[in-house]
């Protein structure tokens, strides 16, 4: 047996997925020099470029880095996937989960009111027990001073959107998927899927371990989260519901309720301004809700209402067993049939 290709001559699935997510980082930073330096340039002319020795954030707004970083992020998530699924994969981008049918988007739809949901639960419950007070309402945040509300309020919103998109097609669509296949012939599709599942909650999870004021709890709650934005996908094969919950859950965690979200203060504007006075252990402090066990509590019950909405949706309950399938072989064109037969 071969330790880079498999016997269809595909490179095997860990080196696939180094290879995805390490084409990902570096695009996605490229992308996001080119767009700073670009903004830049549109901004304030080509003599800006003689004060690039100073800070960025001294050049350019926090809220324009912002928007700027998420938009390269969920281009180079889409270009790096697509392209892996052609060239490595031998998948269509659709494969990944985006059947985007009328389905989906009810699914879609689905994720989003139910991250909403989550959230407000959340906030409500600190809310009853004193754990926070409300002390401002529709008010600018992150160097959004003076813009207008309804305009600075899209820069988060657009900001999540993206973050939705690329978090979910790398790690969830690209990631679990090929994790999946790779764990396949070990341990059987059901149980690879699972497997997956698990590693890719688990990566994601670390891949915070290292946001400002994390925690052990907060990366364990990461973790969860994982396993919380996966169970859609392991369930469906789509990235509907994952996609909605994902953008939702951060959207209204800092934009609507005014948290930080992984450690990070909300930016553009809040429709609510809080202060907390709770015990950190369950509010989370500093890090935001993700960081406590008001989370920890809500993850089992997002769990629960998701498998319920898919079972209501599908008839079913079940692993997707596709997700651990390889893709089927090509079938030859009209030429080589021919070449094949004559030779």
């Amino acid at each position: 047996m071969h330790p880079v290709t498999d016997e269809s001559g595909r490179l095997r699935a860990p080196w696939r997925l180094l290879v995805q997510y390490l084409s990902y980082r570096v695009v996605a930073a490229l992308l996001v020099n080119l767009g700073v330096v670009s903004w830049l340039l549109v901004r304030s002319g080509p003599g800006v470029l003689t004060s690039w020795g100073r800070s960025v954030s001294d050049l350019i707004g926090y809220s324009e880095i912002f928007l700027i970083s998420n938009l390269a992020s969920v281009a180079a998530a889409l270009l790096t996937v697509w392209l892996a699924g052609r060239l490595l994969d031998r998948r269509s981008f659709r494969d990944f989960g985006f059947r985007l049918d009328a389905g989906w988007w009810l699914d879609l739809f689905f994720g989003m009111v139910l991250g909403a949901l989550l959230m407000t639960g959340i906030f409500l419950t600190q809310l009853v027990l004193g754990w926070a007070k409300v002390t401002g309402s529709f008010e600018a945040a992150g160097g959004s001073a003076g813009a207008p509300f309804a305009l600075a309020i899209l820069l988060p919103l657009a900001a999540f959107v993206c973050v939705g998109v690329a978090e979910e097609t790398v790690f969830r669509g690209y990631g679990l998927r090929n994790a999946a296949e790779g764990l396949g012939s070990i341990l059987g599709p059901r149980v690879a899927v699972l497997a997956a599942w698990g590693l890719t909650s688990l990566f994601f999870g670390m891949l915070h371990a290292f946001n400002p004021n994390a925690t052990v709890l907060s990366t364990v709650n990461i973790v969860l989260a994982g396993v919380l934005l996966g169970i859609g996908y392991v369930l469906t094969g789509q990235l509907a519901i994952p996609i909605g919950l994902h953008v939702t859950w951060n959207f209204f965690q800092g934009n609507v309720f005014g948290f930080p979200v992984s450690g990070l203060e909300p930016v553009g504007a809040v429709f609510l301004s809080i202060g907390q006075d709770g015990p950190v252990i369950w509010t989370g402090g500093a890090f935001g809700p993700e960081g406590g066990l008001l989370v920890t509590a809500a993850i089992p019950a997002g769990c629960l209402l998701i498998s319920a909405w898919v079972r209501l949706r599908y008839g079913r309950l079940d692993i997707h067993i596709p997700l651990a399938e390889a893709p089927e072989k090509r079938a030859p064109s009209a030429a080589e049939s021919r070449t094949i037969r004559d030779g």
